[in-house]
């Protein structure tokens, strides 16, 4: 398994779905219906028992797609996410126990940031592609255009409340590299099989930009 770098994420496409599954016989063509739309970069959340056996399937059955694990929270998250096939991990905020645990794995992570200090303790810990999140609830694009002044050096992926109307508001500042979006893979298209409405919003995700 090879690893990616979490700047990277951001050049395979505006936008990385926030995925929850509750079935692992899900994963694998809900993967294959956001690669078939254009979009290459999954962050399945460790947010359901099956998310580590979803993360897996994926990762052996559709190689070609880069899948990540989100709400990592600990140590033992990021372990077992990368032990699942995650080529990388996204967390809701940051500590140094997940920063280093990371490192050690050689796993990469975009840490979740909302406020200054937190970008500071990411930044002190050498990373600099961050999450802003919850992104609408944070203060949004103005909490954005605000830290942009402090930290010229600094990219982030907002992820939290944005749609496919404001996605693109978010994508026109200049320290936004991609986005997270829920509304890839909307709860009753998954419950449903309704692969190709999934695709046809990951299609028109990756033409945001």
């Amino acid at each position: 398994m090879t690893t990616t770098d979490p700047a990277s994420l951001a050049t395979h496409g505006p936008v990385i779905p926030v995925i929850v599954l509750q079935r692992v016989a899900d994963a694998v063509p809900l993967a294959e219906a956001l690669l078939a739309g254009g979009v290459k970069v999954l962050e399945v959340t460790l947010r359901t028992e099956v998310a580590l056996a979803c993360i897996e399937a994926i990762a052996r059955a559709v190689p070609e797609a880069l899948v990540g694990a989100g709400t990592v929270r600990s140590a033992a998250d990021a372990r077992a996410a990368r032990d699942a096939g995650s080529r990388f991990a996204v967390s809701p905020g940051y500590t140094a126990a997940v920063g280093q645990a990371c490192r050690e794995l050689a796993l990469p992570l975009l840490p979740g940031v909302a406020t200054a200090s937190e970008v500071m303790a990411a930044q002190a810990d050498g990373l600099s592609f961050l999450k802003f999140f919850p992104a609408q609830q944070a203060g949004g694009i103005p909490m954005l255009k605000a830290l942009g002044g402090p930290f010229p050096d600094v990219a982030f992926c907002p992820t939290g409340g944005i749609t496919p109307e404001t996605a693109p508001q978010y994508l026109a500042l200049p320290n936004v590299r991609v986005c997270g979006g829920s509304w890839l893979t909307p709860p009753e298209a998954v419950a449903a099989g309704d692969w190709a409405r999934i695709t046809r919003l990951a299609r028109e995700a990756s033409a945001l930009r």
